[in-house]
């Protein structure tokens, strides 16, 4: 397929659940290991047989913590993915990590299992936004998991959370000057958002703490954009930025609308079966996924057949993320259309003036207004 192929393994398990996360994830007082390594490997075998012949170029443990896993595991899901596709040359293969979880002797293990890049959970360099963010370690066991990740690994990232209560733009160019200093080749920064079903939902709501006002959150943004591209790291995608190189190639696969299989509770795909691209997702309870793998081999809540709409939707959602924007030839080879023919004239020419979106040779980019208020973009741009 155009946008490529990746495989997604999701591990639901954490030591403990943050009040900012949304994710599938878990805290169970034990784990059946050798239960969920047969599991997992059955899922997979499941899937194998309808994806056969495609290259794999990505695969990508997330959770949850999954360097909570025992790393044979890792290397039994890998190995697998091996004997049932041919992996390409420079294959990308993540493993997210907490410095709470990470010691010398368990990324050992994990390099020797096949991971050759990991994306760690610091989120903050300061100790009183670790507590606010309920964060398991101090920043100092954070500093100490980056250097062990660049000891071990020759592709290595982290993640910072900004606009934070009363943080400041002097605050953050400092913690942001740290940050480039213990850097590998690529790093994530997210704006803290309060998500619905999280710790932090009613906790925002009773006033316990007070997001920055809109002014800051956007110099917030500003700083983190000038300061990043001024180090050689400009933004690719909203949130992700990267060396020339050092792109996170799984999550291209995601933004360029390419084929993923998602293996593991709560996980989810698009898969391109017979000609058609199918959207599914997996039951979510990591008990009640479990026992359906064991009954029938795979833990599907649910699949679809994405209508050619849905899969412009998609494919323009997606790929407007990246500051490559969405490539014409790959949205005609995904969706057999062309932008113009899918795109509202008049939305489009809205947005344009407006100096939110370009249409060009190349494909349709947002600019960088355009990214910063992606979802309003979107909304305008839409039906």
């Amino acid at each position: 397929m155009a946008g490529g192929f990746a495989l997604y393994i999701h591990w639901p398990f954490c030591k403990s659940k943050c009040p900012y996360c949304d994710f599938n994830s878990h805290v169970r007082d034990s784990i059946d290991a050798e239960a969920w390594r047969t599991a997992m490997l059955a899922e997979l075998d499941h899937w194998a047989p309808a994806l056969a012949g495609r290259p794999i170029e990505s695969i990508f443990f997330g959770g949850g913590t999954p360097s909570l896993m025992p790393p044979a595991i890792a290397a039994a899901l890998i190995e697998r993915a091996a004997q049932h596709w041919a992996f390409t040359p420079d294959i990308e293969i993540t493993l997210e990590a907490n410095p709470t979880s990470v010691e010398a002797s368990r990324f050992r293990d994990f390099r020797a299992a096949g991971i050759n890049r990991v994306s760690l959970g610091v989120q903050a360099l300061d100790n009183a936004s670790l507590k606010f963010l309920g964060r398991g370690h101090d920043a100092s066991e954070a500093r100490a998991a980056v250097a062990l990740a660049a000891d071990h690994f020759p592709r290595y990232s982290f993640d910072l959370i900004y606009a934070r209560p009363d943080q400041t733009v002097a605050a953050w160019q400092s913690e942001l000057r740290e940050a480039l200093a213990m850097a590998g080749d690529h790093l994530s920064v997210y704006q803290l958002t309060i998500e619905p079903g999280t710790a932090f939902a009613p906790a925002h709501a009773r006033g316990d703490f007070i997001l920055p006002d809109d002014d800051v959150q956007g110099a917030l943004y500003e700083t983190t954009q000038d300061m990043l591209a001024a180090a050689g790291m400009p933004a690719y995608e909203i949130s992700n930025h990267a060396k020339p190189g050092g792109e996170s190639r799984h999550n291209l696969v995601y933004w360029r609308y390419g084929d993923y299989l998602g293996i593991g509770p709560g996980a989810h795909g698009r898969v391109t079966l017979e000609g058609q691209k199918r959207a599914y997702k997996n039951l979510r309870a990591p008990e009640t996924w479990m026992k359906a793998v064991q009954q029938r081999g795979e833990g599907l809540d649910e699949i679809v057949d994405l209508s050619a709409e849905e899969r412009h939707v998609e494919a323009l959602m997606m790929g407007l993320r990246l500051a490559e924007g969405v490539s014409r030839d790959r949205f005609r080879a995904e969706t057999g259309s062309d932008l113009e023919t899918t795109l509202d004239p008049a939305r489009l020419q809205i947005l344009s003036d407006g100096d939110f979106l370009t249409l060009n040779a190349a494909g349709l980019h947002a600019t960088a207004a355009g990214r910063q208020r992606l979802n309003a973009v979107l909304a305008a741009l839409l039906p």
